[in-house]
């Protein structure tokens, strides 16, 4: 089969190769997937950087979402899922073999049922940005009725993570740089925009909040935006927290104290089983409802894998990067 790989961390261009490699069979409880689609996510291109964690296996398929069909089981799976048409998660976690070739392994659990109606391009959007958007708005139950702050909310998780709360009920405020972003934020039901380059966030929280602030911010770089909770948010208000900048962050800590902030930081990739199962049996239904919207920016072929990388390391591309196997 054809894959992309590299064997040492570094620049996309010096290290990532794409060549033929040993096509893998199932092992017990397997599935094989003939892969359609295999998503790019920010993890993956600082994975292969070295910027989160070094090169743990001699060689490395990266990305861990993606979506296609199953071919083939192993030992002990229903082989009534052969022809099954699916989207992966956890790919490439803790696995040196991910989603950036024609075919992959992988446990029969991490190959989920994808309804006709979602093309494979949307399945390779849904196993980072979709499960980190549903986890982040349900980690602690309802949000009817709460107004939440998403930042980067034209993002590829921030897009979804406003589907999902509009759907159960909350009222969104997107932080956006752009008026190109704040119009696709809009589109995914944002409810207002803060244009955090040229406006101040804080006190257009306040206007729209009549003075409240926020009921809970959901955050994708909480090194960069830390800063922001004593302007936006009231006290006793959370702050859910999916990535970060850097390895530290400043924390307003006399606010978080007096104001009783509660701080919840999850990892997407080492969710327990029931969140994990709450996340896709969530998606699946809004997937089979049609009520699921997905932002493929721009699609590769796995020869400019490269050049896919490139893309979402320059953080101008506003949505999913795809590379089509």
């Amino acid at each position: 089969m054809r894959a992309a790989y590299y064997e040492a961390n570094g620049p996309a261009a010096s290290v990532l190769k794409v060549a033929e490699v040993e096509t893998p069979k199932p092992g017990p409880g397997e599935v094989r997937v003939k892969l359609a689609t295999s998503g790019v996510n920010p993890s993956d291109v600082k994975t292969r950087a070295g910027t989160v964690r070094k090169i743990a296996f001699p060689r490395v398929i990266p990305h861990s979402d993606g979506a296609g069909t199953i071919d083939a089981v192993g030992d002990g799976v229903d082989k009534s899922r052969v022809g099954e048409r699916v989207w992966i998660w956890n790919g490439a976690w803790k696995r040196p073999f991910g989603t950036a070739a024609e075919f992959i392994t992988l446990p029969a659990r991490q190959a989920v049922t994808m309804p006709a109606s979602a093309s494979f391009d949307d399945g390779a959007c849904l196993g980072i940005p979709a499960l980190t958007a549903w986890h982040a708005v349900t980690i602690d139950g309802s949000v009817k009725g709460e107004t939440i702050l998403v930042h980067a909310g034209a993002g590829a998780v921030g897009h979804y993570v406003t589907q999902i709360a509009k759907a159960r009920g909350a009222t969104v405020i997107a932080t956006i740089s752009s008026p190109e972003k704040a119009a696709l934020a809009k589109a995914g039901g944002a409810d207002h925009t803060i244009n955090y380059r040229s406006e101040d966030v804080g006190a257009r929280v306040k206007e729209i909040t009549g003075g409240k602030g926020v009921d809970r911010i959901i955050d994708m770089d909480i090194t960069a935006n830390g800063k922001l909770i004593p302007a936006v948010l009231r006290p006793r208000g959370t702050v859910v927290i999916y990535g970060i900048g850097g390895a530290e962050a400043t924390i307003p800590a006399q606010y978080c104290l007096t104001s009783q902030i509660q701080l919840k930081f999850f990892l997407v990739y080492d969710l327990d089983d029931a969140a994990r199962e709450a996340g896709l049996k969530g998606i699946s239904d809004m997937l089979k409802a049609g009520t699921l919207k997905h932002n493929v920016a721009a699609t590769y072929p796995l020869d400019q894998i490269i050049a896919a990388h490139q893309a979402v390391e320059s953080g101008k591309v506003m949505g999913n990067v795809v590379v089509r196997l």
